[in-house]
């Protein structure tokens, strides 16, 4: 236990050395090159967007051509003509295409619900309005004028991000042509009187291969994108914030039951119609602060979760965020210590967000009726819903220095009744010598339990340590760190892990469920770019990982090749082996794990689609008494599109587990899952979804009528039916609810 407290304390001081060093670097600043630059006309008359390019003010604005390929291609002329033109006036910033095409016909567009056009042709801008190179916006259109809009920060992209903002897009003889039309006030930027902006422009044109066409040249051998963009210039005397938002809505719904679920044959009873009313607000008096708050905020999800496979799953699973207000300020939230989903049922909540200079800061508080807890564990954890009341508060502080590089701090608590948790930390990433970045997180925790072990008995131990998963009032405080540092260049990638979580630390806001833990991971990596191939790139790769924990005991240990292909036809092929696959559980030393996983998706039409991923070979069937079990996980899906405005999906979803001593089966389950949806324009569509589940026995029918005239002002009617196996009767619906929200945005 000594050694244990001396090697951590050893740890927290190397981490303190680290966060110094890399505080000496705060002072660097981005030197930018000379860049090619594209400057912005003022208009003094807003356009009223056609997708014809048809207004004489864009004459005003000289065309770019994006005359580079970047993919599959390395900066090799493009293969379609495409230019670019950039207008703006006091409130708008104007983008216009004129996308050329030698096949027409070729062009693969639908109608689409937003965000869900990255399949098809589309442009797309991405630009820093601060040129910190931290943080980019993305916004896509496609030749029916269907919309996409992403947050980019440090290379990863968040579609789950919206934003106010128009366009449209024409087909015609010679291909297409698209308009944007960005309000300044849906972006964040600081008051200056000229602005340079880091610029992409991009056409994405799917066919044999997924080309990529740029104005810039992209240099696969330095990892940065948005640091590789061309500047924007010439906006002058623009401004955002100033701006109040309204956000009612009211849903009204009726819900009804068996009033025995052991007994089909009971009776159904509906509860009288509820209805609910409730609002958001959101004040942002300049560019760089907002204060939001939400009173009696429905939080109750349209889009229906697709059910995974829960069997042999020791760990809670982690479902996407897809609530509005909880999707704002994501990007200085990008840690496993927080998430969202955590905080359930929300009577009302409040956030401020802002940046001033360098410094990013946000700060949430949530009162919430539902409390679910997770207690994690070195083996599994548990999920405990309750319906206690609970007050969740996560400050947040980011300053950011150099070249995508950053120090933060993170508080997180969560307050019950007589208990609470408690977690402090700080992180940071470094970018150095242009194609290695070192980054890292370091937190401590401490919690109090509640006292009643009627909700939660587990006495399963903490580690080596006296304390008990279960509830039974006691304190205790843990810590965990998280470090990697990679290297990526055109050929050769590598990267290397620490994670450190001792058996005490814990995070009620998080989703964290494994911990007690010293893991090491490397990987190493080499990707090739054959020419006039069939391969559009290919590569293998390396991944091994050890891991002991906190007592000394060895718990893992694994090494993986892979070898994975892009071929024409937009496919996409990777195979796995595990090669050394040894793991402890329940006590037991488990050798020889080995198994094949796989995976494969392409989109050789535009009007059909297919996947298929999986693993096959040994597992470990985690149970009280564990065994090991030849079988294999299996997931497909398949969609095909008749029209543009019509999309049919079937997924598929198996499990299935026999013990390897005996042939004694554990389990063999499916998951049968159909989504249609028939697309009326951008704003309407109708969609039913349908799932059968033979783990459980259950089915689940979900019907939507959707109008969304933007991203927050909308309207849904729809219902859901759930249906459950009787022996004597078969399927028998057990709940069935009917809802009817509307929501519309309010603004100046």
């Amino acid at each position: 236990m000594k050694q244990s407290v001396y090697y951590s304390k050893a740890l927290w001081g190397i981490l303190f050395i680290i966060f110094f060093l890399c505080s000496s670097a705060v002072a660097q600043q981005v030197v930018p090159n000379q860049k090619p630059s594209i400057n912005a006309v003022r208009i003094d008359t807003p356009i009223e967007l056609t997708g014809k390019l048809d207004n004489p003010a864009w004459n005003k604005a000289k065309p770019v051509e994006l005359n580079y390929e970047i993919r599959p291609g390395d900066n090799t002329q493009s293969k379609q003509k495409t230019s670019a033109r950039i207008l703006y006036d006091n409130e708008f910033l104007y983008f216009g295409f004129d996308c050329l095409d030698d096949d027409p016909k070729s062009i693969r567009a639908n109608i689409s619900d937003r965000d869900k056009i990255f399949n098809d042709d589309f442009v797309i801008v991405v630009f820093d309005t601060y040129g910190d190179y931290q943080k980019s916006y993305e916004f896509a259109v496609n030749p029916y004028g269907n919309q996409g809009d992403l947050l980019a920060t440090m290379g990863n992209e968040d579609a789950s991000m919206d934003y106010i903002w128009y366009s449209a897009a024409s087909l015609n003889d010679h291909g297409w042509t698209a308009e944007l039309k960005i309000p300044f006030k849906s972006l964040a930027f600081t008051e200056k009187e000229e602005h340079t902006w880091p610029l992409h422009v991009i056409r994405t044109i799917p066919r044999e291969s997924r080309f990529q066409t740029s104005w810039m040249k992209i240099d696969r051998n330095i990892p940065s994108f948005i640091t590789q963009a061309g500047l924007l210039t010439g906006l002058k005397d623009i401004k955002s914030g100033g701006s109040v938002e309204l956000l009612p809505y009211a849903i009204g719904q009726s819900f009804g039951q068996l009033t025995d679920f052991s007994d089909p044959k009971s009776n159904f009873k509906f509860d009288p119609l509820k209805g609910r009313i409730g609002a958001g607000i959101k004040y942002s008096p300049s560019q760089n602060f907002s204060l939001e708050g939400v009173i009696n905020p429905d939080f109750s999800q349209i889009e229906a979760d697709a059910e995974q496979i829960e069997i042999n799953t020791t760990f809670a699973l982690n479902y996407d965020e897809k609530r509005p207000f909880f999707l704002t300020g994501n990007d200085l939230l990008q840690t496993p210590m927080y998430y969202s989903r955590s905080i359930n049922n929300p009577l009302g909540a409040g956030r401020i967000l802002g940046k001033s200079g360098k410094l990013s800061y946000l700060l949430l508080s949530a009162y919430d009726r539902n409390t679910v807890i997770e207690v994690p564990g070195e083996e599994r954890s548990n999920l405990v819903s309750t319906d206690m009341k609970s007050l969740a508060t996560i400050g947040r502080l980011r300053y950011d220095f150099g070249d995508e590089s950053y120090l933060g701090l993170l508080g997180l608590s969560r307050n019950l009744e007589d208990a609470g948790n408690y977690v402090l930390g700080f992180d940071w990433t470094y970018k150095f010598w242009s194609n290695w970045y070192f980054s890292g997180e370091g937190f401590y925790s401490k919690t109090k339990e509640l006292n009643n072990t009627a909700l939660f008995g587990n006495t399963r131990k903490l580690g080596s340590t006296n304390h008990t998963a279960a509830f039974d009032g006691e304190s205790y405080s843990g810590e965990g760190i998280h470090l990697l540092l990679s290297y990526n260049s055109r050929n050769y990638s590598f990267s290397t892990v620490f994670n450190n979580f001792s058996p005490t630390y814990q995070t009620y806001n998080g989703l964290f469920g494994q911990v007690n833990y010293r893991q090491f991971y490397m990987e190493h990596e080499f990707e090739f770019y054959p020419t006039d191939s069939f391969i559009d790139n290919w590569g293998i790769s390396m991944q091994s990982g050890l891991q002991f924990n906190f007592s000394g005991v060895k718990r893992e240990q694994y090494l993986m090749p892979q070898v994975y292909f892009t071929l024409k036809g937009q496919t996409n092929i990777s195979v796995n082996y595990l090669l050394l696959n040894d793991e402890r559980f329940g006590g037991i030393w488990f050798d020889k794990i080995n198994r094949v996983v796989f995976n494969i998706n392409t989109r050789p039409l535009k009007e059909l689609s297919f996947y298929a991923n999986g693993q096959v070979g040994k597992f470990i069937f985690r149970s009280s008494k564990p065994e090991m079990g030849d079988g294999h996980n299996f997931y497909a899906g398949i969609t095909v599109r008749p029209s543009s405005q019509f999309n049919l999906s079937f997924d598929y979803s198996r499990a299935r587990l026999s013990s390897e001593a005996t042939g004694n089966l554990f389990y063999d389950g499916n998951i049968y899952r159909f989504v249609g949806i028939y697309q009326f324009n951008s704003e309407m569509f109708v969609r039913i979804i349908t799932q059968y589940n033979t783990f459980d026995k259950s089915f689940n029918l979900y019907p939507l009528f959707s109008y969304k005239l933007n991203a927050f002002t909308t309207f849904y009617a729809g219902a859901s039916s759930n249906y459950a196996e009787y022996n004597e009767i078969g399927l028998k619906n057990t709940t069935q609810q009917y809802f009817v929200k509307i929501q519309y945005l309010l603004g100046t």
